[in-house]
């Protein structure tokens, strides 16, 4: 059985004055510290909502520090089950993102077909390019 895992992380960032500084800012961060062991995990900023159900910025700003919410996604292959691949991510993540706060956010299987249609597209968009 293959899986996407989803990964919540909180990557703090120093010296920001917006949220977007700051997201980009814990991409590149967070990118940096992931490359080149798993430069196939994708980074996405993540979403946040207030108790209340109100949408928020992904990074949250105080005394120019920002805490930001950063989704990492990840495929795993060979797994017996749902809860296996959701350890190999995090143990996988959570070695390069020392002292980042990880949640696991969902588990879902991947098809055959969906994994073959992705590697048909990457293929040929390295066609296109050259």
């Amino acid at each position: 059985m293959d899986c996407r895992v989803v990964v919540e992380a909180a990557v703090p960032v120093y010296d920001v004055e917006t949220a977007d500084e700051a997201v980009r800012i814990a991409i590149s961060k967070t990118g940096e510290m992931l490359n080149p062991d798993l430069n196939y995990v994708e980074i996405e900023m993540g979403s946040r909502t207030s108790p209340t159900g109100e949408e928020l910025p992904p990074a949250f700003i105080a005394a120019d520090e920002a805490l930001v919410a950063l989704e990492l996604r990840m495929d795993v292959f060979n797994v017996d089950r749902a809860e296996h691949a959701r350890r190999i991510a995090r143990k996988e993540i959570g070695q390069r993102l020392r002292k980042v706060p990880l949640k696991v956010l969902s588990v879902e299987e991947i098809n055959e077909e969906e994994t073959d249609d992705e590697a048909t597209e990457s293929t040929s968009t390295t066609d296109e390019d050259d």
